[in-house]
């Protein structure tokens, strides 16, 4: 999928389309951070993850997202990246103006519902303030969707968008109306799960014993594992000793070579190549960029 962003009064496909402030898709790798910052404008911001795992912080209460996961921020809400994470993969992601008054959306400017659906989608968003959908997969075929009309622009894409448009907001709405928390499979089996791993980084763990950890056979738990996370068991584990080695390489009190050995690397060498491929830095350049003290 290809890198863009489309920005009101900056981008000739949004012409047709004021109330559309951005329209995004990008492959984050950055050690940490949101990809997506605060915006300047009174937008409700959304966020659809493709691919790999991202830790955000939505008005101080700390999310682990991954592929499927929405995230709707509201107007004034505050969002950020864990600072000690390992934020990589893809998203999309759709700002669009509010009323400036009411902070609710504009919908009988521009939207094919009629004024009754309209207010109800709009009070569903003003007082229903989850922040995240999980396993949200029907809103990235909308996203992908909204992205070949814009840049095709064929016969009928302005009728096409504004649809398009209609069914995220409806689709968002009854998800939040009904609070379907649920789609996750075995949440708090998986959160012990990952809390164990990171607690014995040095054990070398093979799939069979994690999986033994929440009682599956290791298919099932391969499986389970992937469509939660995006990544098979190996390369989550491996994303988790990454992300405490960043935490480590904070301090000056450990060596690259120590902190290797005690996120359960089996040389330096072999941390310091996969630091490198998930994060773009040998551990030695994070640490001089990140230097704080003990």
């Amino acid at each position: 999928m290809n890198q863009f962003v489309l920005q009101k009064g900056r981008s000739a496909e949004l012409k047709l389309f004021p109330f559309i402030v951005e329209f995004a898709s990008r492959r984050n790798a950055t050690i940490h951070g949101n990809p997506a910052t605060d915006d300047t404008g009174r937008c409700v911001r959304i966020f659809y993850i493709l691919e790999g795992k991202f830790e955000w912080i939505v008005n101080a209460e700390h999310h682990m997202l991954y592929p499927g996961d929405l995230v709707i921020i509201h107007p004034g809400q505050v969002v950020e990246g864990s600072q000690d994470s390992l934020n990589t993969g893809k998203l999309f992601w759709l700002h669009i103006e509010t009323n400036k008054r009411t902070d609710e959306f504009i919908f009988q400017k521009w939207s094919h519902l009629s004024s009754g659906e309209a207010n109800a989608v709009g009070k569903v968003f003003k007082y229903n303030r989850t922040p995240v959908i999980s396993r949200c997969k029907e809103a990235g075929l909308i996203f992908a969707e909204l992205q070949a009309e814009l840049f095709n622009q064929q016969i009928g894409f302005y009728t096409r968008v504004i649809h398009l448009l209609d069914e995220l907001f409806i689709m968002i709405a009854r998800r939040l109306a009904i609070r379907d928390n649920t789609n996750r499979d075995f949440p708090q089996a998986f959160m012990n799960f990952e809390q164990t791993l990171r607690k014995n980084l040095t054990h070398q763990w093979t799939v069979e014993e994690m999986a033994a950890l929440v009682g599956l056979g290791t298919t099932t738990f391969t499986e389970k594992v992937k469509s939660y996370s995006g990544f098979s068991p190996l390369n989550y584990l491996i994303t988790i000793r990454i992300s405490e080695a960043i935490k480590l390489l904070k301090r000056n009190s450990l060596s690259v070579t120590e902190i290797a050995l005690e996120t359960g690397f089996y040389s330096s060498q072999h941390f310091s190549t996969t630091f490198k491929k998930l994060t773009g830095l040998t551990p030695r350049d994070f640490r001089n960029k990140n230097k704080t003290n003990d």
